[in-house]
């Protein structure tokens, strides 16, 4: 079998070779969203800045559960990997293609026809409903070609390889980057002509991956041959797969939620929101890059059966997310302001403190966010589904409370305490089963 193995060498090693193009990958991803809010702000201004920030918790809805459900097949592969089971690994393989063509039709057919009244019911200002309609008509539209890349990163990570991703990612996000300033400022396209330049990007890097697969991963390309009855099989891909999508998918919701209630607070609320989002988001990039190596890691080592080495892994990720956190909060706390103007190029007052206020309060807390990351990836790699469900329910139930009560009472302070708050109850939840865990392993 071709791949990378994380079942032998210095722990930390492998994680971190692993992680880094994982890393990269995932911000030069992140970038295409960045690019889009960056050349809006400073081109458009803050009204179109605000028209993308109202999109934002409902495109991650949907990309949420697509990344989330491939992730889930891709922790079944790397078991096989581990275990050097190369008959149904190649099963698994052919399945998973099958299972997310279905997936990516699913939810393009439900984003068309469910947006219009979503966009509603967020309360959406009406000054800019059309213009956030027709940004997410264009990019969930392409659903489809995010749910594929998703898939093939997800293949080639399951067999250790992040490197191969991260180079076509690179590629994309400047062909991405190029059309944005093309399309919105010298077509004069607006907010669609980001839309549409996300999707030629992303087209593009599913076209590179998937030419590399048929070319150097015989055992990552579609068979024919493998894609037989096997009932067993898809249950297993669709358990984890679907656990993990709903796992996304409830966070997310909950995140729809919170967005409600931001939007009920104005249009310079919404653009501080975003604008906070994404630096937030930047510095989170890390934290998800180890959890995603901790759950491959662990599903790796689950199939080699080495436990020694799986608890060995998890406390080196949460160390290694315990260095990045400290230097966050240090940069922010010196740069945040500026960080914030250079994403959304506003010189509103109000909009710049509100942001940084965000920003200081969630980032304090990334070491608290660090030990939920990494056990909850870390838990579903070693197929312990339910307690990281569980706590994505109670993630759901504290925003949608936020909704009714806590923005009413605090406004806007209320949404930046809120995400700690429920940092620190699921940490303590899957910190619980950890232990669980461990004590049935002895």
């Amino acid at each position: 079998m071709e791949g990378n193995s994380l079942t032998e060498g210095k722990i930390t090693k492998s994680i971190l070779l692993f992680a880094l193009p994982l890393l990269i990958g995932n911000i030069f991803q992140q970038f295409y969203n960045v690019a889009d809010t960056a050349i809006i702000g400073h081109v458009l201004g803050d009204h179109a800045l605000a028209a993308i920030g109202a999109s934002a918790s409902i495109y991650s809805l949907v990309i949420g559960f697509a990344h989330g459900i491939t992730n889930g097949f891709a922790v079944i592969i790397a078991r096989y990997y581990g275990a050097k089971d190369d008959g149904n690994l190649k099963k698994s393989v052919a399945w998973t293609y099958a299972l997310t063509a279905f997936v990516a039709l699913f939810l393009t057919i439900m984003s068309m026809v469910l947006l219009h009244p979503v966009l509603v019911a967020l309360k959406t200002p009406n000054d800019i409903i059309s213009e956030t309609e027709r940004y997410l008509r264009i990019v969930l539209g392409g659903a489809v070609v995010t749910c594929f890349y998703n898939m093939f990163a997800a293949l080639m990570r399951a067999i250790g390889n992040s490197k191969t991703p991260l180079y076509f990612l690179i590629l994309s996000s400047a062909i991405n980057v190029f059309l944005d300033i093309l399309f919105v400022k010298y077509f004069g396209m607006g907010i669609g002509g980001a839309a549409i330049a996300t999707v030629i990007a992303q087209i593009i890097s599913v076209v590179l991956c998937a030419w590399f697969i048929i070319k150097k991963y015989r055992n990552l390309a579609f068979s024919i041959n493998e894609l037989e009855r096997n009932p067993e099989m898809v249950k297993e891909l669709s358990s984890m797969g679907l656990s993990m999508g709903l796992m996304m998918v409830v966070v997310s919701i909950g995140s729809v939620a919170l967005q409600s209630a931001v939007n009920s607070l104005g249009t310079d609320i919404i653009a501080a929101h975003i604008t906070a989002r994404k630096v937030d988001d930047i510095f989170m990039l890390p934290l998800g890059s180890i959890s995603i190596s901790a759950s491959t890691f662990a599903s790796q080592n689950l199939g080699a059966g080495k436990h020694d080495r799986i608890r060995q892994g998890i406390v080196k990720c949460i160390l290694i997310d315990w260095v990045w956190s400290a230097f966050a909060v240090v940069v922010i706390f010196l740069l945040g302001r500026q960080l914030i103007f250079l994403i959304s190029g506003t010189d509103n007052a109000f909009v710049m403190d509100t942001a940084n206020r965000y920003i200081r309060i969630n980032i304090a807390f990334f070491f608290v966010l660090s030990v939920l990351l990494v056990l909850r990836s870390s838990l579903q790699g070693l197929g312990r589904k339910l307690v990281p469900v569980m706590g994505s329910g109670v993630e759901l139930f504290f925003k949608f409370g936020a909704v009714g009560i806590i923005t009413r009472k605090l406004g806007y302070f209320g949404v930046c305490i809120l995400e700690p708050v429920i940092w620190i109850v699921c940490a303590l939840m899957v910190l619980a089963d950890f232990l669980v865990y461990i004590k049935k392993q002895r």
